[in-house]
């Protein structure tokens, strides 16, 4: 490959013309300089060594983000439409910064740390992290990290999240369904942390206001791991038969459990209303489509590259930003 030198021979002009050229620092160039080696350096067909000049400047130019995902829920946790979306926002915005961007998914959070580590990341995206994972990863890593999505105690060690109003999203939801008249909800998720955690607070807090005593069997923790789904969609199942709503605590569940229902004979939302929480791309299409929570999957992704870059310039550590909901009324929830 031709170099800067050579070029600068060819035209008989400076390496630091030419290299200022190459990286747009024209304004003390003249034009016809810069047409002269603008011409040249198409004709060589040359292509700046990124990885030379980043290694001279002490950085990577590589924003990394890293997905703690279990196996037993996820085969392909790109393949599910909030982490397809996430990471598709997040993507484009790195590039628009002129960075570029790595993915890296494990069940293993050493294993994330030692590629983060040697990838020499400038920065880091997480998304769920939980304190223990949080504290694993800052303790090595020590380059800006934001977190998406995480509830981990702020007293244990400052850090900069992205979140959403999952307790909001979850109490009207909640709070819609009591106003359609239904008052036996079943509440559906796989845990009780975090995220879902949030979201189950927001029913209870709706419920308790309407008064209404809330059943503990109604609150169903299914499983996600492959080959115990059947036992789980028993109990869903089961529960349908005593509750006149359920509330998913994402759109997925929500639609596994309209999808089994159905198998079984049941109508909805004639039999039982359903609600989701996503608002995802299937939520729309599916038959019925999905009463749920809306929440802006793409900006959540943008914010935190936002934050992220803001932090690499040295400016002060930005402040949380916690993203609101609404919901989105379709066709499978009805009023009694």
């Amino acid at each position: 490959m031709v170099t800067i030198k050579e070029l600068a021979n060819i035209l008989g002009i400076s390496t630091t013309t030419v290299s200022n050229v190459i990286h747009g620092k024209t304004s003390e160039v003249s034009l016809a300089t810069v047409e002269k080696v603008q011409k040249l350096l198409e004709e060589y067909d040359y292509t700046p060594n990124i990885n030379a000049r980043n290694l001279a400047q002490n950085r990577s130019k590589i924003i990394g983000m890293a997905l703690f995902s279990n196996e037993d829920k996820y085969k392909n946790i790109v393949a599910d439409p909030f982490f397809g979306s996430l990471v598709g926002a997040i993507e484009k915005e790195v590039r628009k910064n002129n960075y570029f961007f790595m993915l890296y998914v494990s069940d293993d959070i050493s294993e994330i740390i030692r590629y983060v580590s040697s990838w020499n990341v400038d920065g880091l995206i997480t998304v769920g992290m939980n304190r223990d994972e949080y504290l694993k990863i800052r303790g090595r890593y020590k380059k800006p990290i934001v977190l998406i999505d995480s509830y981990a105690p702020k007293d244990i060690m400052d850090y900069v999240n992205v979140g959403l109003d999952d307790e909001g999203g979850g109490y009207i939801m909640t709070k819609y369904l009591i106003e359609n008249g239904h008052r036996e909800i079943a509440f559906i998720c796989d845990n009780l942390e975090g995220v879902d955690y949030m979201r189950y607070r927001g029913f209870k807090k709706a419920v308790g206001e309407a008064g209404i005593v809330f059943d503990k069997k109604n609150l169903i923790i299914i499983s996600p791991v492959e080959g115990e789904t059947a036992v789980s969609m028993s109990e869903v199942y089961e529960a349908a038969q005593r509750v006149t709503a359920m509330f998913c605590c994402s759109d997925n569940y929500a639609l596994q459990v309209t999808n089994e229902l159905f198998a079984r004979g049941m109508d909805v939302p004639g039999d039982v209303s359903i609600a989701g929480f996503d608002d995802n791309i299937f939520a729309k299409v599916c038959r019925p489509a999905l009463t749920t929570v809306y929440q802006d999957v793409d900006r959540k992704g943008t914010v935190a590259v936002e934050k992220l870059m803001a932090m690499l310039r040295g400016e002060e550590n930005p402040k949380d930003e916690i993203l609101p909901v609404k919901i989105v009324v379709r066709d499978s929830v009805r009023k009694l």
